[in-house]
């Protein structure tokens, strides 16, 4: 134990899990906050406490109330509920899925309190710093290799499903290999059938010049790419 043993039941200990899980949980949520997410500062604050209110109850039965306690059943409840939770900020706009990163912010935030709640400080600690680096970092790093990738994600809106023929045949004309096709009903009214291409480019070739490509076609009602 790096700042002592957090581990024993004493009212100084109490106090300190709960204070640290505190300052852990909303240190995540005013980092979410700022950005604007789902679940800000008050969302993950609460439910950081929530969980070392759990792992505090089970200790606090463990020490009182001696073989009635089993210390894996309420944080594994915990766990599995902050999913449900989590399923509420995600939210599938057209093409593109929002929330899954507030979502697992909220189940990670939850698995900090339980660590903290029962004495695991340093774990709580070393995750939170990890997740901020993580939560930081990491869109720069997937930026950089988005720019580089040659595969590409695109959606085609088309009037008529017998066309898509004609658009697979333009971008192999292109030399661009398509990787894989999934045809669906479309999202939008009026907009026929829904068209996921992956596509992988041989040479550099810009957006621009695969927009230019699918919309060749007069049945093409719109692209969007990912």
């Amino acid at each position: 134990m790096i700042w002592g043993n957090f581990a024993e039941w004493n009212m100084q200990n109490i106090l300190m899990r709960v204070l640290i899980a505190t300052l852990l949980g909303g240190m995540i949520g005013l980092d979410r906050g700022m950005k604007h997410r789902g679940a800000g500062t008050k969302t993950i604050t609460v439910v950081c406490l929530g969980a070392t209110l759990v792992m505090l109850t089970e200790q606090y039965i463990q020490v009182n109330f001696p073989g009635l306690a089993n210390m894996n059943r309420l944080a594994a409840q915990v766990i599995s509920g902050v999913g449900f939770i989590g399923v509420g900020t995600i939210i599938i706009s057209r093409h593109r899925v929002r929330g899954l990163t507030t979502a697992a912010t909220l189940w990670a935030s939850a698995c900090i309190g339980l660590a903290v709640g029962i004495g695991f400080i340093e774990g709580g600690v070393l995750i939170t710093v990890m997740m901020m680096l993580s939560l930081h970092i990491l869109p720069y790093v997937e930026r950089f290799v988005a720019r580089h990738s040659r595969y590409c994600n695109v959606f085609v809106n088309l009037e008529d499903s017998h066309q898509l023929h004609v658009i697979l045949q333009n971008l192999r004309d292109a030399e661009i290999v398509i990787d894989s096709v999934e045809i669906g009903e479309s999202k939008i009214a009026g907009e026929g059938v829904s068209v996921h291409m992956v596509l992988y480019t041989k040479k550099a070739t810009e957006r621009t010049e695969i927009y230019q490509i699918l919309m060749q076609s007069e049945h093409v009602v719109s692209v969007d790419f990912m």
